[in-house]
């Protein structure tokens, strides 16, 4: 079963900021970004419970594959929807990324 995606305001610019970035960067590398995150929103929507969460237990964490950005989300089991709290880029104080979302 796929559980639906909802997206924090934040998160959606953050993946929009990064994909612009990378395919500024180098052509296409915006696409390969954009893929990699797909496939890792495909997962967490089949599997949201598979992930785990390391600093804060109300969110889990999954890194993108070959970018350094993490998707923290939370999974709501009884509203059947998952929330994707974060797409962040790992270089950046892990300490913020759960302060802003309280």
């Amino acid at each position: 079963m796929s559980y639906p995606l909802k997206f924090n305001e934040e998160a959606h610019n953050e993946f929009i900021d990064a994909y612009y970035w990378y395919e500024f960067a180098r052509e296409r590398l915006g696409d390969r970004f954009m893929n990699c995150v797909e496939k890792r929103l495909q997962q967490i929507s089949e599997h949201p419970q598979h992930y785990g969460s390391k600093e804060n237990p109300r969110y889990r964490e999954i890194k993108v594959e070959n970018f350094p950005y993490t998707i923290v989300y939370e999974f709501f089991p009884r509203k059947k929807i998952i929330h994707i709290a974060a797409i962040y880029h790992s270089s950046r104080n892990p300490k913020k990324k759960y302060r802003r979302l309280k």
